[in-house]
């Protein structure tokens, strides 16, 4: 069992809810709610069994928030996303995430008083301090005015030889805006050579072709941005990145640009990491960031052939995983989340299967358990990874595997041997960034058939469900102007939107274990995310503890 200090793990019994039930969590990532049109790939697709959970006791379904405050984000613009979301749905408890932590830090300036930059700053009188990121101003992975903040403080505080490596974008905002972003960078490391310091950009490439990829799916990704990154190597070689990202874009969108390195005059690349050289990760997200940190820091590694391991100081924006301490040096304290849901309840008893497949396999277990590698405790725990495809683009196999989902939750409900079986179905997130609308239509319904497998099992042993959503994406796949009507571009064409989006989610109760007389309460109108995990544990039989966000279930006397 997991070290526990003080806490009083016990949870009270609640007074009307029983013990018992298994209870199936399932959570349909990217899936918000939307008025009905031809872009709303929910509403288009065949889905069934949501509709009918929509469509049925109007005390069993309601909307909640998955964006901005609800989940502690900084303010109501900004989308949510599957981290920060099942952050939130395993927490109880809304944490500044982030986004929000990292804004605290450069406003107050605590960032270049922490342990972490006094770290890298040891590189900065012989060194070079190399900046890797995605160059975007979504807010999803990184920001723009942070990196531009960043640059500021850190030639501020003894940089003088400043190298930027970044990863263009075009999944969480619009194609074609990192020629803009680039323009920006640009035009801030020129203003630092006025001030003396040797400031440029020295590689680059599209965030899901180079470096950017999670949960070991394909190392490739992760090596063609060493070879840029460390190396100085890469097929293509310009003298300007804003050159370089338009010639690029002829044949390939911004999340798939491939790799380049700026040279100089003689051909040479201008900013290879070298022993003695300083560098940070600047995404404040974790998943994808977290390969790229074992390449960079362990000695130990056997992913892909490095040629040469540099001896670097290097640290993270934040700390991406807290049970690896990876990486063992960072900017900003992550959000310290204790006390998750999944905790109280393994500490009570329950037993508790997890499944998903590997592109979100870490939200129903790392991040639903408050960034926490691991089990609580492998007697009552048990975690299942379906391998995601891999090697191709999620909208050519856009039922990915969600009916391999469905089918292991299902004998897990039907093998009597959990009390709560949670899974994450990836179909509505994964092919909506796709921007393929007729693929993720398909996605949505495949996403649907695995929901009614579960809830089909549940009715079977007599349990209870409780359906929602991380965030929105498939329910919203056009950019829309103020009137909400779909935006073209000067040729005619519709602009696509592959981002996550700032629309309610749902959740949906029912089974025939829910006790008589639950219903969602509609005296929490601005229930979010975090009122989860209260709702959960009330199903279990159990009050949660008094600092979690309010349970969204009443029980009323018939």
């Amino acid at each position: 069992m997991a070290s526990s200090g003080q806490v009083s793990w016990k949870l009270e019994d609640h007074p009307k809810l029983p013990k018992g039930k298994t209870i199936a969590v399932v959570v349909l990532d990217g899936w918000g709610e939307n008025k009905p049109d031809d872009y709303n790939c929910i509403h288009v697709a065949e889905t069934l069994t949501m509709d009918s959970l929509k469509q049925g006791a109007p005390e069993k379904w309601r909307l909640i928030r998955a964006h901005g405050t609800a989940v502690g984000l900084p303010t109501e613009e900004d989308m949510g996303n599957s981290e920060v979301g099942h952050n939130a749905l395993g927490a109880g408890r809304i944490f500044a995430q982030g986004a929000k932590l990292v804004d605290l830090a450069l406003a107050s300036g605590k960032i270049y008083e922490g342990e972490g930059f006094k770290y890298i700053s040891e590189s900065f009188e012989k060194g070079t301090l190399h900046l890797i990121g995605l160059l975007s101003d979504g807010g999803v992975h990184s920001r723009l005015d942070q990196l531009q903040l960043l640059l500021k403080g850190a030639s501020e505080h003894g940089a003088k030889r400043i190298r930027v490596h970044f990863l263009t974008d075009g999944r969480d905002v619009s194609d074609g805006s990192s020629v803009g972003f680039v323009e920006t960078i640009e035009n801030d490391l020129a203003n630092l050579r006025e001030k003396g310091v040797d400031a440029r950009i020295a590689s680059g490439g599209g965030r899901m072709y180079v470096t950017m990829d999670r949960y070991e799916n394909d190392w490739d990704v992760v090596k063609r941005g060493w070879d840029a990154q460390v190396l100085g190597e890469a097929p293509h070689k310009f003298t300007n990145a804003v050159e370089a990202v338009k010639k690029l874009r002829e044949n390939a969108n911004d999340q798939y640009l491939p790799p380049f390195v700026i040279v100089d005059e003689h051909n040479k690349a201008v900013g290879p990491i070298v022993d003695g050289d300083a560098v940070v990760t600047f995404n404040f997200r974790a998943d994808r960031m977290v390969m790229l940190a074992k390449a960079l820091e362990y000695q130990d590694f056997d992913k892909f052939d490095r040629v040469r391991f540099p001896k670097i100081r290097y640290a993270g924006m934040l700390q991406y995983d807290g049970e690896l301490k990876l990486p063992s040096h960072y900017l900003v304290s992550p959000p310290e989340i204790d006390r998750t849901s999944g905790e109280y309840l393994v500490y009570n008893g329950i037993r508790t299967f997890a499944c998903s497949e590997t592109v979100k396999f870490g939200h129903v277990t790392f991040f639903w358990n408050g960034n926490r590698s691991g089990y609580f405790n492998p007697e009552l725990e048990k975690y299942v990874e379906i391998p995601s495809d891999i090697g191709i683009s999620f909208n050519l196999q856009p039922k990915m595997k969600a009916l391999e989902i469905g089918e292991r939750a299902r004998d897990a409900i039907l093998s009597l041997k959990f009390d709560q079986v949670r899974v994450n179905i990836a179909n509505g997130d994964m092919v909506g960034h796709t921007g393929d609308i007729q693929a993720t239509i398909v996605a949505c319904k495949a996403a649907d058939e695995a929901v009614k497998m579960i809830l089909d099992a549940i009715e079977q042993v007599g349990g209870i469900y409780v359906v929602t959503a991380d965030h929105g994406n498939a329910e919203d796949m056009v950019k829309r102007d103020k009137c909400g009507q779909p935006l073209y571009d000067k040729n005619g064409q519709l602009q696509i939107l592959t981002s996550h989006t700032c629309h309610p989610v749902p959740i949906a109760i029912g089974g025939p274990g829910l006790a008589p007389g639950v219903r969602l309460r509609n005296d929490v109108p601005d229930g979010g995310l975090a009122n989860v995990a209260a709702t959960i544990m009330n199903l279990h039989g159990f009050v949660a503890p008094n600092d979690y966000e309010p349970t969204l279930i009443q029980v009323v006397d018939n």
